[in-house]
C-alpha cells in the first residue's frame, strides 16, 4: 500500500476536483495541512487572508464568476466561528462553497483541549452538508461527498472538520480518486417532466400579460440564451431579483429590470401588478421579491413554477404547475415547445418602452444634479459612463444595491453583478471583489460599499496590496448606517437612535495601505476622479462624500410609500 498523510490526501483531492485557489488562515490546528500544501506539487494558489469572514466571502464570490466551488479554509476555535457568515451567505443564496476548518486531535475531545468545539452542531444549520472526521482514511470518502453534495441538486455550502491527527494519520492512496465534474456546478443536470412542460405550454400560450421573474437560479443554472429564447419566442416580459440580474441583458426589449421592494421602482410594480400568469424561474418568491407577497397578487395570478428544490414550489404562491429541474434544462424544453407555433408579443412593447422611459426620466432628474453631498443617482450614473462593459461590480447591501439595482445597466448576461442579498451582512463587498478578482483575473472589478462596510473589513486592503490586484473600491461615506435610519424615519417617527458616526478619512487610511486614493466631495469632478481609478493599473479607492441614505430618494417601496 503506497501511504499518504491525511493531509496530503486532502490536497490531492481537491487538485483532482479542479481546486486552482484556496482563501484562508493559518492556526496551530492547520500546520499538517500547510505543510501538505507547501510539499506537494498541486497547483492550487493559496490566498492568505487577515480574517476567517473574509476568506468565505472571496470564496463566494470566487464561485460565483467561475462556476466552480469556492474553497476557503480556516482553524479550530475562532476560526470556525468567524467562517460562519460566508458559509450562510453563500448557502442561502445556493452558491457552493467548501469551507475546511481544522481542529483539535480526536484523540484530545473532551479534555478541555484549546479551541476545542463542537464543529458539527456549529455548521450544521448553516450548510447544505457538513461533517467532520474521526479517521484519516475516510478523507477521500468525504471530500466525494462535499463535492456530490454541493454541486447536484439545489447547490450549497458545505464544511469538513479536520483534526490534527487525522491529517497526520495513513490514508492509501488508491483510494484518491474524484469526479472533476463535480468541481463545477450545476454538476449533475435533472430535466422536468415532460407531462408539467406540456400544461405550463398551454398555460403560457392561454395568458393574456405573463411575466417570468428570474431568481439567481437563471444565472447559476447558466440559462441565460435558453431564457432569451422562451421570452422571444412568447413575446414573455422578464424582470429578475436582484440576485438574477445577468439573466437577460438590460438592453433587450422584454428586460424589465429589477422588481421587489429593493430595485423596484412603481413602473416595474406596474408590469407585475398586470401579470395574469407569473412564471417564476429559480426564484423562492420571497417577500423582498414580492413586496411581501402583494406584487403578484396571489388571488389573481396564476403561477408556473421552475425551481431545482421541489421544496420552493407551492411555498408562498400556489403552483399551478410545478416545474421541478434544472432551469436550463427547464426552460429549453419550454423554448423548444413554444418556438414550433408563431411567436405572439404578450407584452405590447410599447407599453415596455413607457414604463422604462418613465423610470429612468425620474432617475435622470437626480443624476443630473449638483447637490452636495453627491446624490446617490450622480454616482450610479457617473460610474455608468466610466465602468468597463464586461467590469464586474461587487456591491454592499446598504446604500449601493437598491441605487445599483434599480439603475445600472448591463448589455451583457451571465454574472457581472453580485451583492449579498440573502442575509445581507455589512462588509461584503471589499472581500469579496478579491475573490471575483481572482476569478476573473482579465477583467475590471468594481467594489462598491457604505463607509460602514468598509470598517467591518479594510484590512484586506494589505491583501489587495500583497497580490497588487488591480481592484477599484469605492466608498459612499455618509457617515451613517442608513438602511437603518431610513427605517427610523419612515417606520418610527424620526426617532433616530445609534446609526450615526464620525466621518472618515477613508482615502487616508487606504492610502496608509499603499493603495492610490482619492476624495470627491464635487460631482462635476466625480466622472474624471472614477476614470482615472478605474484606468489605474493598480488598487484604487475613492471616497465619495455622499447624501445620506435616510435623506435619499432610494427605489425601495416601503420608504417610498
Amino acid at each position: 500500500m503506497n501511504e499518504l498523510s491525511g493531509a496530503e490526501a486532502f490536497v490531492h483531492m481537491l487538485r483532482l476536483h479542479g481546486v486552482t485557489h484556496v482563501f484562508g488562515l493559518c492556526g496551530d490546528t492547520s500546520l499538517p495541512l500547510y505543510d501538505a500544501l507547501h510539499r506537494l506539487d498541486h497547483g492550487i494558489k493559496h490566498v492568505l487572508t487577515r480574517d476567517e469572514r473574509s476568506a468565505g466571502y472571496m470564496a463566494d464570490a470566487y464561485a460565483r464568476v467561475t462556476g466552480k466551488v469556492g474553497i476557503c479554509e480556516g482553524p479550530s476555535g475562532g476560526g470556525a466561528t468567524y467562517i460562519l457568515p460566508g458559509l450562510v451567505e453563500a448557502n442561502e443564496s445556493s452558491v457552493p462553497i467548501l469551507a475546511v476548518t481544522t481542529d483539535v486531535s480526536v484523540s484530545s475531545r473532551g479534555r478541555f483541549a484549546l479551541t476545542e468545539l463542537d464543529q458539527k452542531s456549529l455548521f450544521r444549520p448553516l450548510t447544505k452538508w457538513n461533517a467532520v472526521l474521526d479517521r484519516s482514511v475516510d478523507v477521500p470518502r468525504t471530500l466525494r461527498a462535499a463535492f456530490t453534495h454541493m454541486t447536484t441538486g439545489k447547490p450549497g455550502s458545505a464544511h469538513i472538520g479536520l483534526p490534527y491527527d487525522v491529517q497526520t494519520g495513513p490514508v492509501d492512496s488508491a483510494s484518491v480518486w474524484a469526479d472533476e465534474a463535480l468541481g463545477r456546478y450545476p454538476s449533475r443536470r435533472v430535466a422536468p417532466d415532460p407531462a408539467a412542460v406540456e400544461e405550463a405550454v398551454r398555460l403560457i400560450r392561454a395568458a393574456r400579460t405573463p411575466v417570468v421573474i428570474c431568481g439567481g437560479g437563471v444565472v447559476l443554472s447558466g440559462a441565460e440564451a435558453e431564457l432569451t429564447r422562451l421570452a422571444e419566442a412568447a413575446g414573455l416580459a422578464v424582470a429578475t431579483t436582484i440576485s438574477g440580474q445577468g439573466s437577460l441583458s438590460d438592453q433587450h426589449p422584454l428586460s424589465v429590470g429589477v422588481v421587489g421592494s429593493n430595485g423596484g421602482t412603481p413602473q416595474t410594480r406596474e408590469i407585475v401588478a398586470a401579470a395574469d400568469l407569473v412564471i417564476f424561474v429559480g426564484c423562492r418568491a420571497g417577500s423582498v421579491t414580492t413586496e411581501r407577497w402583494r406584487f403578484p397578487d396571489p388571488a389573481k395570478v396564476k403561477v408556473v413554477h421552475i425551481d431545482i428544490d421541489p421544496t420552493v414550489i407551492g411555498t408562498n404562491y400556489r403552483a399551478d404547475v410545478a416545474l421541478v429541474g434544472d432551469a436550463r434544462l427547464a426552460l429549453a424544453a419550454l423554448a423548444t415547445a413554444l418556438e414550433t407555433t408563431p411567436a405572439t408579443s404578450r407584452i405590447e412593447p410599447a407599453t415596455l418602452v413607457r414604463l422604462k422611459a418613465e423610470k429612468f426620466t425620474a432617475f435622470e432628474k437626480f443624476a443630473r444634479s449638483d447637490e452636495r453631498p453627491i446624490r446617490p443617482e450622480r454616482f450610479v450614473a457617473e460610474l455608468q459612463r466610466v465602468a468597463p462593459e464586461d467590469a464586474v461590480v461587487v456591491a454592499d447591501p446598504g446604500t449601493p444595491c437598491p441605487y445599483l439595482s434599480a439603475y445600472f445597466q448591463s448589455s451583457r448576461t451571465g454574472r457581472s453583478f453580485i451583492t449579498n442579498r440573502a442575509h445581507g451582512a455589512l462588509g461584503y463587498s471589499l472581500s469579496a471583489a478579491i475573490g471575483a478578482q481572482f476569478g476573473r483575473p482579465d477583467k475590471k472589478c468594481i467594489a462598491v460599499m457604505g463607509d460602514g462596510s468598509f470598517g467591518f473589513t479594510v484590512g484586506e486592503l494589505e491583501t489587495v496590496v500583497r497580490h497588487k490586484l488591480p481592484i477599484t473600491f469605492i466608498v459612499l461615506s455618509n457617515s451613517v448606517y442608513g438602511w437603518i435610519k431610513a427605517g427610523q424615519k419612515t417606520g418610527f417617527d424620526r426617532r433616530y437612535f445609534s446609526v450615526d458616526f464620525d466621518r472618515t478619512d477613508h482615502a487616508a487610511v487606504a492610502a496608509a495601505y499603499g493603495v492610490k486614493s482619492f476624495r470627491v466631495d464635487d460631482p462635476e469632478k466625480l466622472r474624471a476622479t472614477l476614470a482615472q481609478a478605474i484606468a489605474h493599473d493598480g488598487p484604487t479607492l475613492v471616497d465619495v462624500i455622499s447624501q445620506p441614505l435616510h435623506e435619499a430618494n432610494a427605489p425601495v417601496s416601503e420608504w417610498v410609500a
